[in-house]
């Protein structure tokens, strides 16, 4: 008799055996408030209000969705019993506390998405153990330092986003340690400074985004260090000079943007160490003329719309280089009259002429001027125009100040001073005295600046400008009292600045909007006056501020808007109402706004939306921010009257569960609906056919009932196939379509 025979099992049957019981574990620990889809290893438990990390996960997930809950710290090791992780989302979870050590055991980690929470710091080791990790996204949290050494355990990282924190200053060696960093996104902050040594270490930066920041001068000694730069973004920055002395030295770069900043001139050498530079980006600057450009020997393209160029002799030698060179470029005459709006690239250097030239037109205007000539009917307004540029006399400069002939700019920063020193000059165009100590600024502050174009009093403590304190400052264009103890201005303060086009008022103790002191700034253009103590805007605050084209009042206490109260700003192009207290859409007191472009009311407690809301700035308006709104109902015709102008539409992070159709809203580019409970049963059925119109990635995804839990509104076709009036829409799926659907189901059911 035979004995039993001994079984060796084959690698599959291992296989099962090895694997069966795990995954079988995995599934039945499935934490009840997530959604587990095991064959794909992905474990999404968004918006469930969790205060902590769930512990039940399944081990071998590799992406985990947390985005949505309350978890405000991540303690020591939070993940250590997943270290397949792969993809970690920490999106809008309100964490305010990172510990140290809180991802060790992420060996394999590639994307860690920290962005929209509320960390004002980074520890020195929070970001330890995650040697794999390529892509780190801590975009909108409230950082206001960097430490060195705090990246240093990432090696392996590509693209670290840190755009809309509160960055004031980047320190020596920030990114120490990041030799593979290729992406580094520093945009939307308030970077003033960077160190000279800031961006050492990173040979691997291709491109590098400043855009949206503070910066007064190229940080030409901390850029330089990046040599391998090919794409820089410096946009949306007050700079008002660029010139060789800046230093910028990038022999790799191919674009560069300085657009929508307060360029005034720049020098011909700008740009001489920057020989591969292909696109020049200078859109929507003060530049009146342009010099040739010496050293970019590869340069294709320069745009220049937006500036107010003046086409009279002075001109010739940059026609003359853009044709020898073969440089493209965008852009219009400002003037003289007889080639306003002409394009620059339809002219030739025989078009311009100066006065006392044979060709010259009896009674064409000199450029004095046209500088305050009015737009033809119905032509674009464009920002004020700053006067033609002369030889600095030679002059002294105060023992506490830099004084820099080739930019002419003055700096008294951060000196201690006590009263505004006098002795510049008198070319002197810009004047920097931030973070001094003036309670007042008494009158005739600044004697012999007569051709002052920026000046920046900051963190000086100024609690009163005096009358005249702005005497003889007639070409004055920018102005900056932000981060002081202002309560009011008076028209006899800044009587003598009368081509004023940017007052920046922000984060003093303004209780209204100045109306007297605008009656004095007849070409205001820009008003800032964001995180003051605002509570209304009644009629008459604008009645003087008829040129005015940006408007931003965000940050403050406003509860009512009265009718009538924007209608003499008829040119107001942006209007930035978020984080206020406003209840319900200001409405009427948006008529007579034909050219509103940009609508923020983000941030209000809005709860509903009533119909026609934005109706009376429908057919100009293109940007419409709504999120963060505690939005809980939009009547059905809410958006009515808004058109195929609208290109963005903000309605995250709301409380809305049903939503109608916007089938007007033709030619959006951008649609956010994330962060919203959006219950998905049959009312929802006609967002749902929309959106599966649209080509665009939305956010919406479905928060109840239970069984649909997780699902993009979007893509979840077979919730709605019990719905009335479904049959004719399930006739034009497609196979492939169907086959997904079907695809759905089964995964669900399993």
């Amino acid at each position: 008799m035979e004995g039993p025979q001994s079984f060796t099992p084959g690698p599959l049957v291992l296989l099962v055996l090895l694997l069966g019981p795990a995954w079988h574990t995995a599934a039945q620990r499935c934490p009840q408030t997530c959604i587990c889809d095991n064959s794909r290893r992905h474990v999404a438990c968004r918006h469930q209000n969790l205060t902590e990390v769930p512990s039940t996960i399944p081990e071998p997930t590799q992406r985990l969705d947390l985005q949505g809950n309350l978890l405000k710290a991540i303690p020591p090791a939070a993940f250590q019993d997943l270290p397949h992780l792969t993809h970690l989302d920490l999106r809008h979870c309100g964490v305010e506390l990172v510990a140290e050590g809180a991802f060790r055991g992420l060996g394999r980690l590639l994307l860690l998405n920290l962005a929209s929470n509320r960390l004002s710091a980074l520890p020195q080791e929070a970001l330890d153990g995650l040697g794999s990790l390529r892509r780190l996204e801590l975009e909108g949290n409230r950082l206001e330092e960097l430490r060195p050494g705090t990246f240093g355990a990432l090696g392996a990282l590509a693209t670290l986003n840190l755009a809309h924190n509160a960055l004031v200053y980047l320190p020596a060696m920030a990114f120490q340690g990041l030799l593979r960093m290729r992406w580094l996104r520093l945009s939307h902050n308030a970077l003033s400074v960077l160190a000279p040594e800031a961006l050492a270490g990173l040979p691997a930066l291709r491109r590098l985004g400043l855009h949206h920041n503070e910066l007064q001068a190229l940080p030409g000694a901390a850029l330089s260090q990046a040599r391998g730069l090919a794409r820089l973004e410096l946009g949306h920055n007050p700079l008002t000079y660029a010139g060789e002395e800046d230093g910028l030295a990038l022999p790799g770069l191919r674009e560069l943007r300085l657009d929508r900043g307060a360029l005034q001139a720049l020098g011909p050498r700008a740009f001489a160490h920057c020989p591969r530079l292909h696109t020049l980006d200078l859109r929507g600057n003060q530049l009146d003329t342009l010099p040739p450009l010496q050293g970019p020997g590869q340069l294709r393209r320069l745009r220049l719309q937006g500036n107010p160029l003046w086409c009279g002799c002075q001109a010739r030698p940059l026609l003359e280089w853009l044709a020898r060179a073969r440089v493209r470029a965008d852009g219009a005459c400002r003037g003289p009259r007889r080639l306003r709006a002409e394009a620059l690239d339809a002219l030739r250097p025989s078009d311009l002429r100066c006065p006392g030239e044979a060709a010259w037109e009896a009674g064409e205007e000199d450029e004095e001027a046209a500088a305050g000539e009015e737009p033809a009917a119905g032509g674009p307004r464009a920002p004020p125009r700053p006067p033609m540029r002369e030889e600095p006399a030679a002059a002294p400069c105060p023992a506490a100040c830099a004084c820099a002939a080739e930019s002419r700019h003055a700096g008294c920063a951060g000196r201690g001073l006590r009263a505004v020193p006098r002795g510049f000059p008198d070319g002197t165009q810009l004047l920097d005295l931030r973070r001094n100590h003036f309670p007042s600024v008494p009158r005739a502050a600044f004697p012999g600046l007569s051709h002052l174009l920026s000046l920046h009093l900051q963190h000086c403590g100024v609690a009163e400008l005096q009358a005249g304190a702005l005497a003889g400052l007639d070409r004055l264009l920018y102005l900056y009292l932000s981060d002081n103890q202002l309560s009011g201005l008076s028209a006899a303060a800044l009587e003598g600045a009368p081509r004023l086009g940017y007052l920046y008022l922000e984060r003093n103790r303004f209780q209204q909007v100045p109306a007297a002191a605008l009656g004095a700034l007849p070409s205001l253009f820009s008003l800032h006056l964001r995180d003051n103590a605002v509570d209304r805007l009644a009629p008459g605050d604008l009645a003087a501020a008829r040129a005015l084209r940006w408007l931003y009042l965000s940050g403050n206490r406003i509860a009512h808007v009265a009718p009538g109260a924007l209608g003499p700003a008829r040119e107001l192009e942006k209007l930035h109402l978020d984080g206020n207290q406003l209840r319900e859409v200001p409405t009427r007191a948006l008529e007579g706004l034909p050219a509103l472009l940009e609508l923020q009311l983000a941030g209000n407690p809005l709860r509903a939306l009533q119909d026609g809301a934005f109706e009376p700035v429908g057919r100009s308006l293109q940007h419409l921010y709504l999120n963060s709104s505690g939005l809980e109902q939009i009547a059905p015709r809410a958006f009515s009257g808004l058109g195929p102008g609208l290109q963005s539409l903000y309605l995250q992070k709301n409380q809305l569960r049903a939503l109608p159709a916007l089938p007007n809203l033709s030619q959006l580019e951008l649609i956010d609906l994330s962060g919203n409970p959006l219950h998905c049963d049959c009312q929802l059925l006609p967002l749902h056919r929309w959106l599966t119109g649209l080509n665009l990635r939305v956010g919406a995804t479905c928060a109840s009932p239970p069984s649909a839990r997780g699902q993009r509104v979007k893509a979840a076709t077979t919730i709605f196939e019990a719905c009335p009036g479904w049959t004719a829409r399930k006739a034009k799926q497609t196979p492939a379509s169907r086959a997904s659907a079907r695809r759905s189901a089964i995964k669900r059911r399993h």
